[in-house]
């Protein structure tokens, strides 16, 4: 019984761990920034990304297809992100999302963007569809960043 508690608390600090940053200090003020090490993992992984499309993609969606569809693996986030470019631009696909966009606002689904994506994903997998997830990933697991100002 103590071996399981044991590895169920490594397992905890594992998944809760927070990494510091010194983000400014003077003679009476030291400002500390703490991030959720997976949150820095996932940010370092978008952001190669979207370098790579010339920080054209949105970081929602990258972020989506890295920890919910790729479960962390970068190569098959890329191979993903790069089918659903191409596919947007297909049978009108992105125009035909625009028709239907009102669904996913009523719930409270706005970001454009992982929504068409999820229409893509309920495509490529019969099993799924796209309001439930985009509703799952934007209330649930709420995505991390904020639309570009």
């Amino acid at each position: 019984m103590n071996v399981k508690f044991c590895l169920d608390e490594k397992t905890h600090k594992e998944q809760y761990a927070w990494n510091a940053k010194v983000e400014s200090e003077d003679e009476y003020t030291q400002t500390i920034l703490l991030t959720w090490v997976e949150y820095d993992q996932y940010i370092q992984q978008t952001m190669q990304i979207s370098a790579m499309w010339n920080n054209e993609t949105d970081f929602n969606l990258i972020y989506v297809a890295i920890k919910y569809e790729c479960e962390g693996d970068i190569n098959k986030a890329i191979e993903l992100i790069f089918e659903f470019e191409q596919w947007k631009f297909q049978n009108n696909n992105e125009q035909n999302y625009k028709k239907i966009n009102k669904t996913f606002l009523e719930e409270r689904c706005c970001n454009h963007n992982v929504n068409l994506f999820f229409i893509f994903l309920s495509e490529k997998y019969k099993e799924r569809t796209a309001i439930k997830h985009a509703k799952i990933n934007t209330v649930q697991n709420c995505l991390p960043f904020v639309a570009k100002t």
